[in-house]
């Protein structure tokens, strides 16, 4: 009975030690080996790479112990240098370990080609917005006389008309030509001699044309702010949106 008990009482001792030990080993695992070998609680902040150009990523981001990798999709913008970079991730400010990769996607070198949307009889700001939707440009907005206000009556680049279809390069400058709503119809010009310029001004107005240059001549037989000139000349037929210039009376009043 003494002999079993005392093998007990050793078996006790050694189980006691093995688990005593495991339990140091873990320790020196989790708290000294692990920490060390994934760098625990050192990290780096993520630059910012936007806009850097491919040539200048190497130094910049080996200063910072970090590595980095380009992405088979690039992008494009216009006004982005060719090969700078436009996405970065993980994003800038972000904290990482040492020797993480950073996934870079640079902008294209050559815009790519894109069908050039059809904007014909479209209104101007809805125009607008498919243009951008496409990666175009707007560029100069030209109005001509048609009774369709704000409706595109012909979409262009460089200056020649573009058709539906055509392979442009992205971001190009499309310029258009809009409707002024006024139309093609022809009508009398009023007579003005003798108005004074606010109501002349009411009257071409009113009629459909508009007020164009204003000069002012000497006279001693026309009272000071009387319209004695007109050009086109009362009576002539004029298209809808034609200029009216006029020439005012300088003279003190007539008593």
């Amino acid at each position: 009975m003494s002999t079993l008990k005392a093998a007990l009482k050793k078996l006790g001792l050694h189980t006691l030690l093995i688990f005593g030990a495991l339990f140091i080993l873990l320790i020196i695992f989790f708290r000294v080996y692990l920490p060390s070998y994934t760098n625990h609680g050192e990290t780096v902040t993520v630059p910012d790479l936007q806009g850097y150009a491919y040539e200048e990523l190497q130094n910049l981001i080996s200063s910072k112990d970090l590595r980095y990798e380009i992405t088979p999709d690039s992008g494009f913008m216009a006004e982005a240098k060719p090969l700078a970079v436009l996405k970065q991730y993980p994003r800038a400010g972000s904290k990482v370990k040492k020797d993480r990769k950073i996934y870079i996607t640079l902008n294209a070198k050559n815009a790519p080609l894109i069908k050039m949307p059809n904007l014909v009889n479209t209104p101007l700001k809805n125009a607008q917005e498919i243009l951008a939707n496409h990666g175009l440009v707007r560029g100069e907005i030209v109005y001509v006389p048609d009774i369709a206000l704000n409706s595109v009556l012909e979409q262009k680049y460089r200056g020649r008309p573009i058709k539906e279809g055509f392979e442009i390069s992205k971001g190009s400058q499309i310029d258009l030509v809009v409707g002024d709503g006024l139309g093609k119809q022809t009508l009398q010009v009023p007579d003005l001699l003798g108005m004074d310029e606010t109501d002349a001004e009411f009257l071409i107005i009113g009629s459909g044309l508009r007020m164009g240059r204003i000069a002012f001549v000497e006279t001693d037989t026309v009272p000071k702010g009387t319209i004695v000139q007109q050009s086109p000349p009362a009576g002539i037929n004029a298209k809808t949106g034609e200029i009216i210039d006029l020439w005012i009376s300088e003279m003190e009043e007539y008593n």
